[in-house]
């Protein structure tokens, strides 16, 4: 005797096979929406994003001014130097009162702007010296109130409780006119 398997031509979905589908979509559909806020929490906010690099137009700084930008939620100084305290600068890098030893040249991407993070290396305190009426010390720099650090006209600690000198964060010059902090342009 022989048995045969008898099959069936393929007959149209049924009501079963529709809820299989329909619940693997919603399932699909769930996992989906479960996990959005995870993986959306993994991207930099707006806030962060515009921390990251900031443009700033030098074309009203003039030799001699200060002026204090926010990077980052820190201050930032930029010195537009002039002729001779850039000299004055370049002569003190071999001096033997630098506490933390550091060129002039290696600070400043062009001599004559000079960009630092002020913040007291010592204790995080605001260095003095941004303003016209501001004490400078005499090395004409910056005076940490706080613990008498007292920095030159380099951001170089030349004497007090300050470890370091004041940060140079990265930054690079866009064109004459225009510098980025927040990361180096190579080009």
């Amino acid at each position: 005797m022989t048995e045969s398997v008898e099959t069936t031509p393929a007959a149209e979905p049924t009501r079963r096979d529709f809820l299989y589908l329909t619940t693997a979509m919603a399932g699909g559909v769930g996992t989906v929406a479960f996990l959005w806020p995870f993986i959306d929490a993994m991207q930099p906010s707006a806030d962060v994003a515009a921390m990251a690099a900031v443009e700033i137009d030098l074309a009203g700084i003039a030799p001699g001014q200060r002026v204090t930008m926010k990077w980052r939620g820190k201050p930032v100084f930029i010195f537009h130097r002039p002729a001779e305290i850039v000299a004055q600068a370049r002569a003190d890098d071999d001096s033997p009162d630098l506490i933390d030893p550091a060129r002039d040249s290696d600070r400043a991407v062009r001599p004559e702007w000079l960009v630092l993070v002020g913040v007291c290396t010592h204790l995080g305190c605001i260095p003095l010296g941004q303003n016209e009426g501001d004490s400078r010390g005499p090395y004409g720099g910056w005076f940490c109130p706080c613990h008498g650090s007292i920095y030159d006209a380099s951001g170089r600690v030349r004497k007090g409780p300050a470890p370091r000198n004041l940060e140079v964060p990265p930054y690079s010059f866009l064109d004459d006119q225009r510098l980025q902090i927040g990361e180096r342009v190579t080009g």
